[in-house]
């Protein structure tokens, strides 16, 4: 299945999706060097005018002078490691984006989490080009849309993301809906997530 197969539908939302985007060997082998070859930090968020630790540990990674300001917090990138230059240009040409940056997060569990909010930031321009990589456990995914007309109900999608599997979301997606990744009470192996996107400057 490609990018362009069975793309899941969202009203005004810009989805396409692969769940079997990368090989197995693959993603298993680009799981293991980035689980332990990044340096792995809690980053801090602004909620509700407090300061709390985020509920994963993350790591902002991309060319020279991609930085990024995140609750308030700018983050200077890391080098790319080998591990993920390869990668990063095979997500490019799958998204048809020339990507400066990804956001990698670790999920260590499923207390693990992040709640509900867009990739809005300034440094990606109006209509953002966003491509979420999966390694690792499977975890439910959620959109729901950011304005609806009362007494309807929400516009909504779940999608279960597996490992090696990849997102992109493009055109409006983030300006009209919210994503999330919830918590999960039940046994659940570590997940990690890259977001590639490109800072304009």
């Amino acid at each position: 299945m490609g990018l362009t197969d069975g793309a899941p539908s969202l009203p005004g939302a810009d989805l396409a999706f692969d769940p079997d985007w990368l090989p197995a060997a693959v993603a298993d082998t680009l799981f293991a060097a980035l689980q332990v070859g990044l340096p792995w930090t809690t980053h801090r968020l602004r909620i509700f005018g407090r300061q709390i630790d985020a509920p994963r540990l993350s790591c902002w990674i991309g060319d020279p002078g991609a930085a990024y300001r995140y609750s308030g917090v700018r983050f200077d990138p890391h080098p790319w490691p080998a591990a993920l230059r390869a990668v990063r240009d095979r997500v490019s040409a799958a998204a048809g984006t020339a990507f400066d940056s990804v956001l990698a997060n670790l999920y260590r569990d499923g207390r693990d989490a992040m709640g509900w909010h867009s990739d809005d930031e300034p440094e990606l321009g109006p209509r953002p080009v966003i491509a979420s990589l999966s390694l690792g456990a499977t975890r439910r995914f959620l959109l729901k849309a950011r304005d609806t007309p009362p007494g309807q109900p929400p516009a909504r999608l779940a999608l279960d993301l597996a490992h090696g599997s990849l997102l992109v979301m493009r055109g409006d997606t983030q300006a009209r809906y919210r994503h999330a990744l919830p918590r999960t009470a039940r046994p659940v192996g570590p997940r990690i997530n890259l977001t590639f996107r490109r800072i304009l400057r």
